[in-house]
């Protein structure tokens, strides 16, 4: 006779279990990224859930349950962007994306096709010039004077940390010979003292401030399409980093409307108002939208030479890069966060900026840890401060992209000794700390295919170099295929809702056209999602 205690466990159970699934997918090829169940060939799903993982699930079935064939198609976890910007991803996708424009001189064509169309006076913004395309020498004001005199121009680097703007830009901000540089930024000048139109991190600030803010409709136009295309790209979760009032404005709106088919988790921007409202008030947690966390930044990137290093720029022995934000500001905002149940995810890039960083953590998390904070990025690290990730159980978010875009110049930039520290994946898994895998799109580009086999390869879309850059630090396809999971999940305290298919987790997941786990490495980037199920809802089917 079965004790009381387990015939009341069945008899909770048993409800569960009457009821039949509203969709069960066979003939399947299942990652679930679950150690204790990790292959399967079927689930099925109810009320947005996942309700059983394994073979024949046919007894879940009843008159009213969809099922689908998956006819041998690999499935797997919904992926998690764990450092990405959804507005921006919605002004790129209604605007020019420059990021593989070859040189100066295309650019400024396509400002004068711009400028041609546009009313004289008003702005033009464009986001994604390289200056590593055309063998790295930054732009001036005077390219841009000649395609468009008439309109005040603002461009964004690709990193986002340096903006090129011409001299009806300059003349608007009141930049001038006598102009200081502001506290975390530069104004590059030339040799007369003359701004060259390329600010550096908190200088473009200076420009920015006079463009036009974009209006609600616009913002909440630009989230909607972000959210479509991470639906259709395999994204079922983004960490948005850097939120504004009105952003979270227009994603209620739009969760309304039903027309947001992904789950955005919040980080706050900066230490401002809206911050203060949410220190009062506490965490926000919700199904699509989660506000739990706040935005900060240490430094500038390296592709403009921002980031801040111990030691000078391998390629400007005159340069240590930027510290944007004093080390007593983060201590004071880590010691909030935690108090009030906030994690602090903050932008650090070089060395210098990385262990101010977990400096000023410490005193808020006084060793072993559940706060989990975070270092966004965390490319370049002295070998000796990995250590202290795991002393302050401290998560790095990286984004395996920007290691295999940045190969191409970070020697030269950096040198061989701090190579050894740089987009070190591997270092952190040996320590055992999850790595949360993203894109920062638009910085990269957002399909998360390219970002997985990044990974695994540590090389770009043509199979360069062919061991892969630094290949000590290559993940297994495993471990990336985590990083892109529930490794993401965990870093937002998730991890017991997604991240892996497992009965009771939301039923986000996706059915690929091709095996990713078995593939050839570049047949990998080819991949297409054939469809997104969120909540155990089809939000996008590949035509």
């Amino acid at each position: 006779m079965l004790p009381i205690v387990a015939l009341l466990g069945l008899a909770l159970a048993w409800p569960l279990f009457a009821q039949p699934a509203d969709l069960i997918l066979k003939n399947a090829r299942i990652y679930t990224v679950d150690k204790r169940n990790p292959s399967a060939t079927a689930l099925a799903v109810r009320a947005g859930r996942i309700l059983a993982v394994g073979g024949d699930l046919s007894s879940y079935a009843g008159p009213s349950t969809q099922q689908i064939d998956a006819r041998g198609a690999a499935i797997i976890p919904g992926l998690i962007d764990s450092h990405a910007h959804m507005r921006g991803l919605g002004a790129l996708l209604e605007s020019r994306d420059l990021r593989h424009v070859a040189t100066v001189a295309a650019i400024a064509d396509y400002i004068r096709e711009q400028a041609a169309k546009t009313p004289k006076g008003q702005w033009i913004t464009a986001r994604n010039w390289d200056q590593t395309n055309w063998g790295g020498q930054f732009p001036t004001a005077a390219d841009l004077d000649r395609a468009a005199p008439d309109h005040p121009v603002f461009l964004s680097r690709v990193d986002g940390h340096a903006g090129w703007v011409n001299s009806r830009a300059l003349s608007l901000a009141g930049i001038n010979q006598s102009t200081p540089d502001p506290h975390g930024g530069k104004i590059l000048r030339d040799s007369s003292g003359q701004a060259t139109g390329i600010l550096i991190d908190t200088a473009q600030g200076l420009v920015r401030s006079k463009v036009p803010p974009p209006a609600f409709a616009q913002i909440k136009r630009q989230l909607e399409l972000a959210a479509r295309e991470c639906a259709r790209l395999g994204l079922t979760g983004v960490h948005d980093a850097g939120v504004s009032a009105e952003d979270l404005r227009a994603y209620r709106e739009l969760i309304a409307e039903d027309k947001l088919p992904v789950r955005i988790w919040a980080m706050i921007g900066g230490d401002g108002t809206l911050w203060r409202e949410y220190l009062k008030k506490g965490p926000e947690t919700g199904d699509k939208l989660t506000v739990r966390a706040i935005k900060l930044y240490a430094d500038g990137a390296l592709g403009s030479r921002g980031a801040a290093l111990w030691q000078p720029y391998t390629d400007d022995k005159s340069n240590t890069g930027l510290l944007i934000t004093p080390m007593e500001r983060i201590q004071k905002v880590a010691v909030e966060a935690a108090a009030a149940g906030f994690q602090v995810c903050t932008h650090a890039i070089g060395d210098r900026a990385n262990r101010t960083v977990l400096d000023a953590y410490k005193s808020a998390l006084k060793g072993t840890n559940d706060k989990r904070f975070r270092v966004e990025h965390a490319q370049v690290i002295s070998l000796p401060d990995f250590q202290l990730f795991k002393d302050y159980s401290v998560l790095p978010a990286m984004q395996a992209t920007h290691a295999t875009s940045d190969m191409r110049w970070i020697d030269q930039r950096i040198g061989p000794d701090r190579i050894a520290g740089a987009y070190a994946w591997r270092r952190f898994l040996a320590l055992g700390i999850p790595v949360a895998n993203g894109s920062d799109f638009p910085v990269e580009e957002p399909n998360p295919m390219l970002g997985f086999y990044a990974s695994f390869t540590r090389q770009d879309a043509q199979g360069q170099p062919p061991a892969g850059w630094t290949p000590d630090q290559r993940m297994t396809r495993a471990e990336a295929l985590e990083s892109w999971t529930l490794s993401g999940a965990y870093a937002a305290f998730e991890e017991k809702l997604k991240g892996s298919l497992e009965p009771g987790k939301l039923a986000d997941f996706l059915v690929l056209d091709r095996d990713i786990m078995t593939a050839e490495p570049r047949d990998v980037l080819a991949a297409k999602v054939r469809m997104t199920f969120l909540g155990g809802k089809l939000v996008h089917q590949l035509p």
